[in-house]
């Protein structure tokens, strides 16, 4: 088995044992977050409905910078707390799919956090 398919059994191993735990409402969306080399995504979710409440992407800032970063994962999560503030969502469930919880992903929660959603 190669290290590509490995990486991503994995993840979908980690990503399973997460979405068994966690599950999001209309007051409190779970936040996904989805990362390749190049972009990073998140949304809000409310898996009652099934409904997008928010959602938030690198790729209007990837014009000066061509490859993502912290700083940049950074402003997604500011961009992600905004859109959820602004329709009055204070709390949400942070769902890192899968994706280990360090660089990137830390910055993404952390930014949200200090932006005023409690996760």
């Amino acid at each position: 088995m190669n290290k590509i398919k490995l990486t991503k059994k994995r993840r979908d191993r980690r990503k399973k044992s997460i979405r068994t735990k966690i599950f999001g409402t209309s007051l409190k969306p779970r936040l996904s977050v989805f990362r390749s080399n190049k972009y990073i995504y998140i949304q809000a979710i409310d898996d009652e409905s099934g409904n997008t409440l928010a959602s938030a992407s690198n790729i209007k800032y990837n014009d000066s910078e061509k490859k993502l970063n912290v700083k940049i994962a950074a402003k997604v999560g500011e961009d992600i707390a905004l859109k959820l503030k602004e329709k009055n969502i204070s709390e949400a469930v942070f769902d890192r799919n899968g994706f280990l919880y360090t660089g990137k992903i830390k910055a993404l929660a952390d930014s949200a956090r200090k932006s005023g959603i409690k996760l």
